[in-house]
């Protein structure tokens, strides 16, 4: 069947091997064979996320997550790191959730500055912070690793980093670097269909999740470890996402991390020179220009 091809930020092109594993026979969510699926994939993610906690599946946008993480975490005031319409909107998204929440705004193409994010956090007012790593909107890299080691000053703040249109295609390492909540989306560099998500929470964020009495369900955070402990999820999955998840992870580490890493970097080069040769700026400032 003929189709436009994407050449957007994501959704992005699907491979007819993705789509063949995507309709594979459905299977039982509650049965030997989800689990034995589910166990399969989980040691791969751990390595993508760079950790050694559980990583979940949510059948849902990252967004879902986004929100979670702001139910689950905030019981006193959250930090929104803004830069970009997706970084922006998780201020108005805490605010719905009837959570304290005080922006820390630059101009759209301009980056976080981790100086700036350690003075908000010298007044002790915070107990979360929220960072989208690769802001879309804008084309700007946020230096994770600097705002993570201003963060990992204030051991009462929680971090959570959304990495929707990072993930996979440059190394993110959650344990090392402090991350309580790294999430993703299926659409973007992992080339999968949208409409779901994945995730991993530290032990400093689940006893801050235990904590909090307005979680709900969908998104609890301790459904979500109490679930993957016998290798299921809370609710009912897109299977056809975790099987198209399956061969995308051959796929990645077929070619191996660092390859895949060096084919990103090769190819945003490639970009980048076309947009110079042409007379072109970029909207992002210099230094902190998106490497996916």
């Amino acid at each position: 069947m003929s189709h436009d091809k994407l050449f957007i930020p994501g959704p992005v092109e699907v491979s007819p091997k993705t789509w063949a594993a995507f309709s594979k026979p459905m299977i039982g969510h509650r049965g030997e064979a989800f689990r034995a699926l589910y166990r399969a994939i989980h040691p791969r993610l751990q390595t993508l996320f760079g950790t050694k906690q559980p990583v979940f599946l949510s059948t849902s946008s990252a967004w879902g997550v986004m929100e979670a993480s702001i139910r689950n975490l905030v019981s006193g005031r959250v930090l929104n790191c803004m830069c970009g319409a997706f970084s922006d909107k998780w201020l108005d998204v805490s605010r719905r959730c009837g959570k304290e929440a005080e922006p820390l705004q630059v101009d759209w193409g301009k980056h976080i500055d981790p100086a700036a994010l350690d003075e908000k956090l010298t007044t002790g007012d915070f107990d979360t912070v929220t960072l989208i790593h690769n802001e879309t909107s804008t084309g700007v890299m946020n230096p994770v690793a600097e705002i993570c080691a201003v963060v990992r000053k204030y051991p009462q703040v929680a971090l959570v980093v959304d990495s929707v249109s990072s993930f996979s295609a440059v190394p993110i390492a959650m344990d090392a670097l402090g991350i309580d909540v790294l999430l993703t989306g299926s659409q973007k560099a992992l080339a999968l269909p949208p409409g779901f998500s994945l995730f991993s929470v530290s032990e400093k964020a689940f006893a801050r999740a235990e904590q909090q009495k307005d979680r709900g369900y969908y998104f609890d955070f301790l459904e979500f470890r109490k679930n993957q402990e016998t290798d299921m999820t809370p609710t009912t999955p897109s299977i056809a996402h975790i099987h198209a998840l399956e061969s995308k992870l051959d796929d990645i580490f077929a070619e191996g991390l660092t390859n895949r890493y060096e084919r990103h970097a090769r190819t945003n080069a490639l970009v980048h020179d076309w947009v110079r040769r042409r007379g072109f700026d970029f909207f992002a400032e210099d230094g902190y220009r998106s490497k996916t």
